[in-house]
């Protein structure tokens, strides 16, 4: 089973997408992923294996700017737990979420 949250508003979704992320994860988790996106309609996207605070360091929360946004934090439950396991997908656009 896996974690997931979604924020639009109209001030930095960042911060609080990581701190539900926080709140959704437990010790079975093997990666998080969070993507936003900025006025300029870019998304920015920070994954990888590990718990939500070891993923996301200052740097990296920096960058992800926008009002708008998708956290995931992964349990496996179907696949590996390769990085490229991670969620959220950027495929072209929009982004995906698919079933772990």
């Amino acid at each position: 089973m896996c974690g997931i949250v979604g924020i639009a508003g109209f001030m930095p979704v960042n911060q609080s997408i990581y701190d539900a992320l926080t709140v959704l994860q437990h010790r079975g988790q093997d990666a998080a992923g969070i993507i936003t996106i900025d006025a300029n309609n870019c998304f920015r996207l920070r994954k990888a294996n590990g718990l939500v605070n070891d993923v996301f360091e200052a740097r990296h929360m920096q960058r992800l700017q926008g009002n708008m946004g998708i956290g995931h934090v992964r349990y496996p439950t179907a696949g590996s737990s390769s990085a490229s396991e991670a969620q959220p997908f950027y495929v072209n656009s929009p982004c995906l979420l698919y079933p772990s």
